[in-house]
C-alpha cells in the first residue's frame, strides 16, 4: 500500500538533519584536525604528501565557509524534494548520499581508532534520518531503487560537492 501524502519533514528534514550534523563538525572539525594530524601522518605514511598539505591548509574560516556553501547545496536538494513531493532525483540522491556519508564517517572513525568529527552524529542523526526518509518515500510510492551504480554515483556526488564547497570556501575565506 502506498501513501501519496509526504510530510514536509521528510524533505525539509534533510536540511535539518544535515544542519545538526554539520554543526557538530563545525565545533569539532578544525581543532580535531590540528590535534590529530601529526599522529595520522605517522600512522599512514603511504598517504601522498599533497593530501596532508591540503588537509593542513584548511583553517576555521575556510571550513566555516565550506559548510555555508554545502548548506546551499543541501538546501537546494531539500527544496527540490519538497516541490516534487519527494520525486526529485536531486533530493533522493542527496538523501542516499547523506546516509552513505554517515557510513564514511563511521569508517573514518574506525580507521582513526577514535571519534572523528561527524562520527558522533552519524549513527544518531545522519543514518537514522536517511533510513527513515527512504521508508517514507517508499510508502509514498516515489522512492527510486538504489543500484550499485547509484551508490557509487551518490558517493561521487557527495565527494564532488565537498570538493566544490571547500574550493568555494577557500576563495570566500581568502577575501575576508
Amino acid at each position: 500500500m502506498t501513501d501519496t501524502r509526504l510530510d514536509p519533514l521528510v524533505t525539509y528534514g534533510l536540511f535539518l538533519a544535515w544542519a545538526v550534523h554539520d554543526a557538530e563538525e563545525l565545533v569539532r572539525g578544525p581543532r580535531w584536525l590540528r590535534e590529530n594530524l601529526p599522529g595520522l601522518r605517522e600512522r599512514f605514511p603511504g598517504v601522498p604528501e599533497r593530501v596532508w598539505k591540503a588537509v593542513e591548509s584548511v583553517d576555521e574560516r575556510e571550513f566555516t565557509a565550506a559548510v555555508g556553501v554545502m548548506a546551499v547545496i543541501v538546501g537546494a536538494a531539500a527544496v527540490a524534494g519538497a516541490r516534487s513531493g519527494g520525486r526529485s532525483g536531486l533530493y533522493q540522491g542527496a538523501v542516499t548520499g547523506f546516509g552513505l556519508h554517515g557510513l564514511v564517517h563511521l569508517a573514518q572513525a574506525a580507521v582513526a581508532r577514535g571519534a572523528t568529527p561527524g562520527a558522533p552524529t552519524s549513527p544518531l542523526v545522519v543514518i537514522p534520518f536517511s533510513l527513515w526518509a527512504r521508508r517514507r518515500l517508499r510508502r509514498a510510492g516515489v522512492l527510486r531503487p538504489v543500484t550499485a551504480g547509484g551508490v557509487a554515483a551518490g558517493l561521487a556526488v557527495a565527494a564532488g560537492a565537498t570538493v566544490v564547497a571547500h574550493g568555494v570556501g577557500r576563495r570566500i575565506a581568502a577575501r575576508f
